[in-house]
């Protein structure tokens, strides 16, 4: 059961972001137990909001912080506090961990996931160096367990969902181009130390550019990709140097499509949203636009599509019409053994081009540091 005070998801900061959406159960009760393990970012609320609502039942919850597990049980009742990560790892009844963890922690978690028979969800990014991406390209071979990623700006958002299924059917031909923009809103009072250390996040165009880098090979189709340019700036938060508050890149597909995004930390407060995320595809026959959150000084709701074909102009509101099944898929997956959520090569591959275009971004803007990934 989810309580009240989780069914409004907060869209001025995206920290706290957590959709929701209707229940469709893939299992029986209490077939697909999982639990849930660093707090460390509000990513974790959507990760176990879409479990549930596929029908997952959430068993058990461990942070050392115990500020952080009375807010999580206050949205989850009846969810039992692990006494320790231990007590998490060796409950043989959980299928999944899901965590959202401070970033350079989630890949290592994931291991000793894996190690202990689970499959994993973890935030975005799911690491922060080619090293441990390497390692956990090995444990996958080595026990078989699933890797999985919560790249939220595609699975978590109606309107994304629904031009993936557009460009299955054929709505705007072959796919040539997609340009993704994912500004976000700063909040800086509320972001904690390791928010601020690219050691930690990984750098913005892995920390946020991981959604698009994903957005890319999806709706492309690509199943490889060349990181072309790249570039990272510090515009304006002096007092954080090593901060990047700006990102920017450009690909290239195996099938000769190409990607733009721009990531940044710019969103003014007279938006209604944390940030006006957008998604352009352009495909041989039309092209669709998604305005993801927002549709800006017009419409405060979110998940709007719009499409220009031959026929004509069409806009698509779908919000609550579509839903979100990769969350189902994900379960099903875990205990069928098969990988219809997402293929586990797409899902290191998106992070991998992240990591190359972080450690080659020309450095742009003021005083930023070039910022190389650890491991590479």
């Amino acid at each position: 059961m989810i309580c009240p005070q989780a069914m409004s998801h907060q869209k001025s900061d995206g920290m706290s972001y957590a959709p929701k959406g209707q229940t469709r159960a893939v299992c029986g009760p209490g077939e697909f137990r999982f639990g849930a393990m660093g707090l460390d970012h509000g990513h974790i609320y959507g990760q176990c909001n879409g479990l549930i609502e596929a029908g997952g039942e959430l068993a058990l919850v461990f942070d050392p912080d115990p500020v952080k597990v009375t807010k999580f049980c206050q949205t989850y009742p009846g969810v039992k506090v692990a006494r320790s990560e231990a007590e998490v790892l060796e409950d043989r009844s959980l299928k999944l961990i899901t965590s959202a963890n401070i970033p350079c922690e989630r890949g290592p978690l994931g291991l000793r996931a894996m190690d202990h028979g689970k499959d994993y969800l973890a935030d975005k990014p799911p690491f922060t160096s080619l090293a441990q991406l390497d390692d956990a390209r090995r444990k996958v071979a080595e026990t078989g367990r699933i890797f999985g990623s919560y790249y939220a700006e595609r699975l978590h958002v109606e309107a994304a969902v629904y031009a993936g299924q557009l460009i299955q059917q054929g709505a705007i031909g072959r796919v040539v181009q997609v340009i993704g923009l994912g500004p976000h809103r700063l909040n800086a009072p509320s972001r904690p130390a390791w928010f601020w250390e690219p050691e930690k996040c990984g750098g913005i165009l892995v920390d946020i550019g991981s959604h698009q880098f994903e957005q890319a090979l999806f709706y492309t189709g690509a199943t490889s990709a060349t990181v072309l340019h790249s570039k990272v700036g510090n515009y304006n938060c002096p007092e954080h140097p090593d901060f990047q508050d700006f990102g920017d890149a450009t690909l290239v597909t195996d099938n000769g499509a190409t990607f733009y995004c721009r990531v940044d930390w710019f969103t003014p407060q007279g938006l209604g949203c944390w940030g006006d995320g957008r998604t352009i595809i352009i495909g041989t026959d039309g092209y669709i636009e998604l305005r993801k959150y927002l549709d800006v000084a017009r419409d405060k709701t979110s998940d709007h599509v719009y499409l220009v074909d031959h026929k004509g102009e069409h806009h698509f509101a779908v919000h609550g019409q579509v839903g979100f099944p990769y969350f189902g898929q994900l379960i099903r997956d875990c205990l069928d053994r098969t990988e219809t959520a997402m293929p586990q090569r797409h899902t290191f591959l998106a992070i991998e081009l992240a990591l190359k275009a972080q450690a080659q971004a020309m450095v742009v803007g003021a005083k930023t540091k070039r910022y190389t990934a650890r491991g590479q």
